[in-house]
């Protein structure tokens, strides 16, 4: 899922990939988003200039997520080319525009009545600004027979809205996997994580259990060693010299993600869309991972722990001292400090056996407003198909086209030879959570801040009452909400 305008931004995340890191003033960086980028230097978007004789004009407006960069423009450019080559009705032409000041650019557009008809890449959380202003995709999808059968019908349905309208099509995607380091489990005399989604874990007396939130919390513990090599679990175990954790959620602790991964996809608003709500499944994930940073036998490295120059200064997986992290697939940017003994695994199941999983995404969008409907999504379909790869080249994503995994596979397979499992992300798209966590509320980016004051408290307070900080958050959501009405 950078993503994240909305989300503080974790530099060296944004600096190499498509997604935007959080990274609060607390010390564990906030969940990426996809979809943004950092600040740039201030520059008026360039006039649209005039169509060629007989062709419709289609404006692309790049800058609310990704795109914008300088390096990132010669290959869009590239692609406006072909397509503009490739037929004689249709004119493309991009507008970009600096990402710090692409959403107030793009609200003066829109409330003038002269917007753009294409806005993108940009992913859940920049797309909420102008929540409401996308055009259903529904009619044109039907009059064209456009085939959507080429994605995951599971990435289709992210984009279909509690009204039932078809807001977008899959593009760059960024599923969650287990990250691993095999030589830790190799030490531990562990069995690796599963490598397919059903598979059983393999405890070390050969018995086979779920592979659940529970089993890995007990390798965790495990693979969590003090400097005299003790671990978690051993009564000598000295909680104030860890040197190798067991687990982070990695550049993931927002509470959103945190309540999604472990008690499923939800919201923090009620179905009357006006009421504030903690689920309970949030809550009780808030919970497991404060504990699992404060608890008896911590297994999770505290905020203070994970910026620490030892622990990668923010980048904690990468550092080589921790044995999982969950993270989207975006984190591939970002991981060349870990060593090559790393792997992937599948998500762990809750208690009832279900994936609670992630899914980052970046598209484009149609404006509702657009005068060309028509022509707009035979762009659309050349930006998510024809030119998909040349343009997920640039942004770092994932290709949503099931047929173009491959291609993908080759270049990461080639980045990291020693990975044996690259399917877990694949199969990964099957459990995108609905509504995403970073799915809109009234008032989002308040709510979003507030919710972020939250992670900040929890990695770095021992002595925290979740259930009492719950309610002071709902209270403030609610009033959040309110003002919105």
């Amino acid at each position: 899922m950078r993503k994240f305008l909305f989300l503080s931004l974790s530099l060296l995340l944004i600096a190499t990939m498509a997604v935007a890191c959080g990274a609060p003033p607390a010390p564990a960086p906030s969940a990426p988003a996809a979809g943004e980028q950092p600040a740039q230097a201030e520059q008026p978007a360039a006039a649209a200039p005039a169509a060629s004789a007989g062709r419709v004009q289609i404006r692309w407006f790049v800058g609310l997520g990704t795109g914008s960069s300088e390096d990132q423009i010669p290959a869009q450019e590239a692609v406006i080319k072909r397509f503009n080559e490739s037929q004689d009705r249709i004119e493309l032409v991009a507008e970009f525009v600096p990402n710090a000041s692409a959403r107030d650019v793009l609200a003066t557009q829109i409330a003038s009545g002269s917007g753009p008809d294409i806005v993108g890449p940009v992913g859940w959380g920049g797309s909420n600004a102008f929540y409401g202003q996308y055009l259903d995709l529904t009619p044109l999808i039907e009059a064209d027979g456009y085939d959507l059968t080429q994605f995951n019908p599971a990435l289709v349905n992210m984009y279909q809205t509690e009204e039932g309208a078809q807001a977008g099509l899959p593009f760059a995607v960024f599923p969650a996997a287990v990250f691993y380091q095999t030589e830790m489990f190799d030490e531990a005399g562990l069995n690796y994580p599963p490598q397919k989604y059903g598979d059983k874990y393999i405890m070390p007396d050969g018995s086979e259990v779920d592979w659940n939130w529970d089993t890995l919390t007990e390798l965790a513990k495990i693979l969590t060693v003090d400097a005299n090599g003790a671990d978690a679990t051993m009564p000598e175990f000295d909680a104030t010299k860890i040197v190798q954790y067991g687990f982070i959620f990695q550049w993931q602790t927002h509470p959103n993600y945190i309540g999604t991964y472990l008690g499923g996809a939800n919201s923090l608003l009620a179905p009357d869309g006006r009421t504030a709500q903690i689920p309970e499944g949030w809550l009780n994930g808030w919970k497991w991972w404060h504990s699992g940073m404060w608890g008896d036998q911590p297994f999770i490295p505290t905020g203070p722990v994970t910026q620490s120059p030892e622990f990668g200064s923010g980048n904690a997986f990468s550092s080589g001292k921790i044995a999982m992290a969950v993270v989207p697939s975006w984190y591939t940017c970002c991981i060349a400090d870990a060593g090559q003994s790393w792997d992937l695994a599948v998500m762990p199941t809750d208690a009832s056996g279900k994936v609670n999983s992630r899914i980052d995404a970046d598209t484009f969008r149609i404006l509702k407003d657009t005068k060309h409907p028509e022509e707009a999504f035979e762009v659309l379909k050349f930006l998510i198909g024809e030119g998909s790869l040349d343009l997920l080249a640039v942004y770092g994503g994932m290709p949503a086209r099931t047929d173009d995994f491959d291609e993908w596979l080759a270049t990461k397979q080639q980045q990291f030879p020693w990975v044996t499992n690259w399917d877990a992300f694949s199969a990964g798209l099957s459990y995108p959570d609905v509504p995403s966590a970073e799915a809109y509320v009234p008032n989002w980016s308040q709510v979003w801040d507030r919710v972020s004051a939250l992670d900040s408290l929890m990695v770095n307070e021992k002595n925290l009452d979740l259930d009492a900080e719950a309610a002071k958050l709902q209270a403030d959501l609610q009033a959040i909400f309110d003002a919105a009405q």
